[in-house]
């Protein structure tokens, strides 16, 4: 089922090309010298409140087109959603006029007590109809199509019953939500759990598709000898999730495609760096798909 909000904000479209992840480490660069990149993405809950980070955000899109990535709703939450934190998500969504919204798959509230992590969901199918009916409620409050993050994961339920791509294009399918592909997370996971990365993106609806993230991880060798990733954004983006990035693009075809940096943060020219890194990947496969076309 179509949300009241599907069609994008054609006011402030985001294209596909490779945008960055705007930090406060960054915010007077960006509004000083202006970069030359093609978008920028910022955490919804970083520009909720006062001060002077809104402000900057009033300032930058004017230049930019802005996505906003929400952190907070905890879509995973039994107990429903906080409509205090959603009316305050829908303030900014009004104030800014985004290109796109999104949000991740998981929970973070338990009691009315937010937790400091994005923690993983049974994928089970009473957990799918929770998902389901907090993505409607969402997007109707928001008069918004909303794009869902598939989550970066450590542990596995006992009594999980569905896979978590199946989980994933189930709740685009029964919501009209889109999908932000998160092909870090996909790796990620895909090295922890045993999964083949490359089954993941084949099983996610091609239409759906309406973001890509990349982001680095950090490997970790655990005392028993096995290896373990960790989604910390907090390095460049490593060659195998380049090389998956790859696969996706070929599959899905140029999509807004944003670099995620949020630990030990660089110079922005780092992160331009590595946004001119896919938005070559993108024009590559641009000229390919042209070529086999002609």
């Amino acid at each position: 089922m179509a949300s009241p909000g599907a069609a994008l904000d054609k006011r402030h479209p985001i294209p596909a090309q490779a945008g960055i992840g705007l930090r406060f480490q960054h915010h007077q660069v960006a509004l000083d010298e202006r970069p030359d990149v093609a978008w920028m993405e910022v955490h919804t809950e970083n520009y909720i409140g006062g001060g002077t980070p809104p402000a900057i955000l009033d300032s930058l899109r004017r230049d930019y087109p802005i996505a906003l990535h929400g952190v907070g709703l905890s879509l995973g939450s039994a107990e429903g959603l906080d409509l205090t934190h959603l009316e305050r998500v829908r303030q900014a969504v009004r104030r800014f006029e985004p290109g796109l919204v999104s949000e991740h798959l998981s929970w973070s509230v338990v009691g009315g007590t937010y937790l400091a992590d994005l923690l993983p969901l049974p994928m089970t199918e009473e957990a799918l109809d929770v998902v389901c009916r907090n993505v409607e409620q969402a997007q109707s409050f928001l008069q918004r199509q909303m794009l869902i993050e598939n989550p970066s994961s450590y542990l596995q339920y006992r009594h999980a019953s569905i896979p978590e791509w199946e989980f994933i294009a189930a709740v685009a399918a029964r919501t009209g939500c889109g999908i932000l592909c998160d092909v870090n997370n996909i790796y990620v996971s895909s090295c922890n759990h045993g999964w083949d990365p490359t089954v993941y993106l084949d099983s996610l609806p091609i239409h759906a598709i309406g973001e890509i993230h990349l982001a680095g991880h950090t490997v970790r060798r655990l005392g028993d000898g096995n290896v373990l990733r960790i989604d910390d954004h907090g390095a460049r983006v490593a060659n195998e999730v380049w090389a998956l990035y790859e696969d996706a693009v070929a599959r899905f075809g140029p999509r807004p495609t944003l670099i995620e940096w949020d630990n030990n943060v660089p110079p922005l020219a780092v992160l331009l760096e590595e946004a001119a890194h896919a938005e070559l990947i993108l024009h590559t496969t641009q000229v390919a798909d042209h070529v086999c076309a002609a």
